[in-house]
């Protein structure tokens, strides 16, 4: 059975999926159309490398298309400007203070907008759950691959 789960994203990471699905739609599938054409014209299909790989490459295209559809219908668009408080939620920028008290600062975003070197982690990993309901001052703890870790929460905003 079917899912009908939201799936909660920050307005750019939605106009990412967007555009995405729009070169899949107007640029890589009209190309993948014309190389089974260009492919087919070379005769006999049964021994045609080229066709085969085009097909092939069209059924990855229609499965991401599928798939980017499906998300941008079950898409919520979250403004973190429109939001306040002290307690962590999706799309809040928060800032840490890790055990040697070295601040760090992660927003909260979807899981296809997820960049941890750019400071974006997902609601769904092991920080992200457990920053989620926190509020400012509160210790977290986070059991990675490396180990536990530690955080203070020091900052949350709404940027």
């Amino acid at each position: 059975m079917a899912t009908v789960d939201k799936y909660p994203m920050l307005a750019e990471g939605h106009a990412e999926l967007m555009a995405t699905l729009r070169n899949l739609k107007e640029v890589e599938r009209p190309k993948n159309v014309e190389d089974i054409e260009t492919a087919r014209a070379h005769g006999d299909l049964s021994e045609n490398a080229e066709y085969h790989a085009a097909k092939e490459r069209q059924g990855h295209i229609e499965a991401q298309v599928m798939e980017l559809e499906d998300k941008l219908a079950r898409a919520v668009v979250i403004d973190p400007t429109t939001l306040s408080g002290d307690k962590v939620v999706f799309g809040a920028t928060v800032g840490l203070l890790d055990e040697d008290d070295k601040p760090v600062t992660y927003q909260i975003v979807g899981q296809t907008e997820a960049d941890a070197k750019r400071g974006r982690i997902s609601y769904s990993s092991p920080l992200g759950r457990a920053l989620i309901g926190r509020r400012l001052d509160e210790e977290v703890e986070v059991t990675t691959p490396s180990g536990d870790k530690y955080y203070t929460i020091a900052k949350v905003e709404f940027i």
